[in-house]
């Protein structure tokens, strides 16, 4: 074989060359008695080739095809194919290999048919144009990012994949030891360890595309295992890593669509729950929370005079296209994320509410109300009275609910959330705080006097990328100063003696000196699926699992030989009995 052209790569520039293509056959069509048209795909597009009516192949069939590139003639010019002013005649055919009639068509025809019958034949998914198209865009985003860090003076340096076990809070994926019988490695949720004893080696800006993986449920964004940009760097603070990260994200942008998005902005966390109820906010649609606290002061409603917080959102025009049963649907979906209840109003033609709970609210309340959610003819008005920030998570579940477009449609809406709390609740059973990331993340330095006697109420120097709603990563700065780790070690209720056995492998080497230093990292996946325009990473990802865990191409996982789990120290319990 002497290929010596990609088959959607032909034009017009080509005419009278004498051409090698080789690829699929995609279609095959009589053409008079003695001629026959085999169009011809490879990754690049499909070309229409003339061939000899005797020339018998059928569709996926592997050929390699030489002739001429000619002008098709008038009245026969495809303005749907980049190769449709031309065609290759006077063609010879040779067949590379014969293929099986398909299981579903290579086009994207095949998007209507049942995921688990693609995945078990995903070698063959991967030819259609779509799946083509997806990897090459993951492709290019791998290469941007790469090469963004490596221009910012970045070092790529890669990390263990079997290590201990990490307090980063998933499921971890465990593997036995087979020399050290009754012992476990664990595969790396993420490198975070390893990334931050290279900062106190010196490397002073780390980086690699690293390969984590997590035992948790699988969704629409989280596979068990998957690809981020993983980063570190010394002597900084939160805008050198933020600028850092945002030249790679953007660089991937750029590569992707042409077109290099404005710079980020930022919002802290308190005023992300405050307006879009989600520390990972879709800013691509209105219908922001609306603060209604004060509007019901002085009110008779039981339900909102003991109230925290009340807030209300405004989806406009929904009132028509919500009845009374699925109202009452969507009060109990506020009650399944731990609302006490929810108010809807539908508004009427001359501004009237419609409402089982407007004979409740005074004249005054119901105008202040308008007002504040612009409410007008056949609006919904939904409001939730409850903990501020219950308040806030549940009416931005109901906000993306009623008004959130697929990730996929546009604009691409990037956004910083930073100073997430230190902190989130309290243990039920310990009394005692729980990290909001990882016990390692800097405290907010103007929140030191707070960290012993009101923990809840510090801020840490954490921060989150999110882009359509997705979160794409997280990071923070890091505590280097042992002390500061003790105290938070301290509240968190970890002893020395606990903090020893579990992380001193960890905190040792910062005895030796460790420069104050930060990192962020995220998904590569994530960032490559909405910008291909999909709605679930497992559309960039050659050969994914699917939302059970159990490959339909391979099987896996599947059962191991007796002898492999003796020389391993294991043994497999019996199925429980029903």
């Amino acid at each position: 074989m002497k290929r010596t052209h990609l088959c959607g790569e032909l034009t017009q520039d080509d005419i009278g060359q004498h051409v090698v293509v080789c690829g699929w056959v995609n279609r095959r069509r009589e053409h008079g008695e003695h001629l026959a048209f085999v169009d011809l795909r490879d990754h690049s597009g499909v070309v229409q080739c003339v061939v000899d009516n005797s020339v018998d192949v059928r569709s996926e069939y592997v050929l390699e095809i030489s002739g001429t590139v000619t002008q098709r003639p008038d009245g026969t010019i495809n303005e749907n194919l980049s190769t449709g002013q031309i065609e290759i005649t006077d063609a010879e055919v040779n067949i590379l290999s014969v293929a099986e009639p398909p299981p579903f068509p290579m086009d994207d025809r095949a998007d209507d048919v049942d995921e688990m019958v693609r995945l078990r034949h995903r070698y063959l998914d991967l030819r259609r144009p779509r799946m083509q198209r997806n990897l090459r865009v993951r492709s290019q985003v791998n290469a941007a990012v790469r090469s963004a860090m490596v221009n910012q003076g970045f070092v790529e340096v890669e990390t263990p994949m079997l290590m201990p076990t990490t307090p980063e809070g998933a499921r971890e994926f465990i593997v036995p030891s087979r020399q050290r019988p009754g012992s476990f490695y664990a595969l790396p949720q993420s490198p975070q360890l390893y990334k931050q004893l290279l900062m106190v080696s010196g490397l002073d800006r780390y980086f690699q595309i690293a390969r984590c993986l997590r035992d948790e449920d699988l969704r629409a964004d989280r596979q068990y295992e998957f690809m981020q940009l993983d980063m570190e760097m010394s002597f900084v603070d939160v805008d050198d890593v933020l600028s850092a990260v945002e030249v790679s994200v953007l660089d991937a942008a750029e590569a992707v669509t042409g077109v290099r998005p404005d710079e980020i902005p930022r919002i802290t966390w308190h005023e992300a729950m405050n307006r879009f109820g989600s520390d990972k906010p879709d800013l691509r649609f209105e219908m922001e929370l609306v603060e209604l606290t004060d509007v019901f002061s002085a009110t008779d409603f039981k339900a909102f005079a003991t109230a925290e917080s009340i807030k209300g959102i405004n989806a406009p025009g929904a009132a028509a296209d919500w009845g009374r049963n699925k109202l009452d649907a969507l009060t109990d979906t506020a009650k399944s994320f731990g609302a006490k209840g929810m108010v809807w109003i539908k508004v009427g033609a001359d501004g009237s509410f419609d409402s089982p709970v407007a004979k409740f609210m005074s004249e005054t309340e119901q105008q202040e109300l308008a007002k504040r959610l612009g409410a007008s003819e056949g609006d919904l008005l939904l409001m939730i009275a409850d903990d501020w920030l219950t308040t806030c998570e549940v009416l931005g579940e109901l906000r993306n609910r009623m008004g959130r477009p697929p990730v996929s449609q546009g604009p691409y809406r990037y956004v910083w959330v930073v100073d997430f709390p230190l902190f989130v609740g309290v243990d039920a059973t310990s009394g005692l705080p729980r990290p909001g990331h990882h016990p390692f993340c800097h405290p907010h330095p103007e929140d030191f006097e707070l960290l012993e006697s009101d923990p809840t109420k510090v801020r840490a120097w954490a921060y989150d990328l999110v882009l359509n709603g997705w979160e794409l990563g997280s990071g923070s700065i890091r505590i280097h100063d042992p002390e500061l780790q003790r105290r938070v070690f301290d509240i968190l209720g970890i002893s020395r003696d606990e903090a020893e056995e579990r992380f001193g492998f960890f905190l040792n080497p910062f005895k030796y000196g460790a420069p104050p230093h930060g990192g962020f990292a995220y998904g590569l996946e994530r960032l490559a699926a909405i910008l291909a325009g999909e709605e679930n990473i497992r559309e960039v990802i050659a050969f994914p699992k699917p939302q059970s865990g159990l490959d339909p191409m391979t099987g896996a996982p599947g059962l191991v030989d007796e002898g492999q789990l003796t020389e391993l120290g294991l043994a497999v319990l019996p199925p429980p009995v029903d």
